[in-house]
């Protein structure tokens, strides 16, 4: 069992308050991905995990043993740094080894679990190589197989593709998916691109300010936020958001949601305005529609339209959200929900 527990975590920083008071269980064999922008604490709370930094109160378990008090080398965990802090001046295979030697373990040992490993993350013709001569994604490959012959319970990853470039980053996310199938442990990886945790995350734990803001599956967390900032940190272009006009409250819709015409339709929130820009991109366009005190990113599979264009923007009601003054959804079953659907209907027709 390698499930992580934080009971009543808080951390600061010459009295300044990073995380006020966090409750969080990652579950064992799980692939979860801290995620929020930066400053949030999710870079504080993995380093607490690993026992790099220890926290101000509160408790930290893995596998149901506290390690509040335990070094970072007895927690059972590997962490794989941004920067892969590999050795320059080592071959591939003296990097990988090098824990095993500090730990004495027998060099028949050392030879087969290097071998095992690297044949794991593709590294086998490549044992003999320094470092320089490998790429991007090489190298952070012995990174991870580095970390993998500890035989880790918890993988701990702080922003581990970063470095690599747009297209090298989607061919490392697909890898390391694999890896987590292959190994079945505890994987936690912090990053502030919600596109990574989305793609890879089996559970995303979205904070903000020190704290979780919410935490669940990828789908769940993009169809139902629960609220105004999961909302517009989750999705690309992010939510739209626009003033019901009443108690305060605010309406959203995703920008693949929002259908643009010439003409207008029966939908029900339907309001005109001006294309401002149009980025196309292949497969899909996204127009930016300016109507009145809005400014709505629509995401649209046809290419049609033109800036300086007026366009009626139509929003089905299915696909409209609603959120209250202090900022949290409105779930349809409440009474509010109703009114405010019968107030932005009136203010678009």
């Amino acid at each position: 069992m390698a499930a992580i527990e934080l009971v009543q975590v808080t951390q600061s920083f010459d009295k300044h308050v990073v995380i006020p008071n966090l409750n969080l269980t990652i579950e064992d064999g799980k692939f979860t991905v801290l995620v929020g922008p930066s400053g949030c604490g999710k870079t504080t709370l993995l380093r607490m995990i690993a026992g790099l930094d220890a926290q101000s109160s509160g408790k930290i378990l893995i596998g149901g043993k506290d390690v509040t008090h335990v070094a970072p080398g007895q927690r059972g965990v590997a962490m794989v740094f941004q920067n892969y802090a590999i050795y320059p001046t080592m071959s591939v295979r003296d990097n990988i080894e090098f824990g095993l030697k500090n730990n004495k373990v027998p060099k028949a040992e050392r030879t087969r679990l290097v071998e095992s490993i690297s044949e794991t993350v593709g590294l086998r013709p490549y044992l003999d190589r320094k470092p320089s001569t490998l790429s991007g994604g090489q190298r952070q490959r012995v990174a991870l197989a580095r970390a993998m012959v500890k035989k880790p319970s918890v993988f701990l990853m702080d922003e581990p593709l970063s470095n690599l470039d747009a297209k090298l980053r989607v061919q490392m996310r697909i890898e390391l998916i694999e890896l987590h199938k292959k190994l079945g442990s505890t994987f936690v990886y912090v990053t502030h691109d919600q596109v990574e945790a989305m793609s890879m995350a089996d559970t995303i734990v979205l904070m903000n300010h020190g704290q979780i803001q919410q935490e669940a599956a990828p789908e769940t967390m993009y169809r139902q936020p629960s609220n105004l900032f999961a909302a517009q940190f989750i999705g690309v272009p992010p939510m739209n958001v626009g003033d019901v006009g009443a108690d305060g409250a605010k309406f959203g819709f995703r920008p693949e949601s929002g259908v643009l015409s010439a003409e207008r339709t029966d939908a029900h929130y339907a309001v005109r305005g001006t294309i401002a820009t149009r980025e196309m991109l292949g497969s899909e366009t996204i127009y930016q529609v300016k109507s009145g005190p809005h400014a709505f990113m629509i995401k649209s599979a046809e290419d049609r339209f033109s800036v300086d264009q007026d366009v009626w923007l139509g929003v089905q009601a299915d696909h409209l959200y609603f959120f209250g003054a202090d900022e949290k959804r409105i779930d349809p079953g409440d009474a509010r929900f109703g009114a405010y659907m019968t107030a932005l209907k009136r203010a678009s027709s």
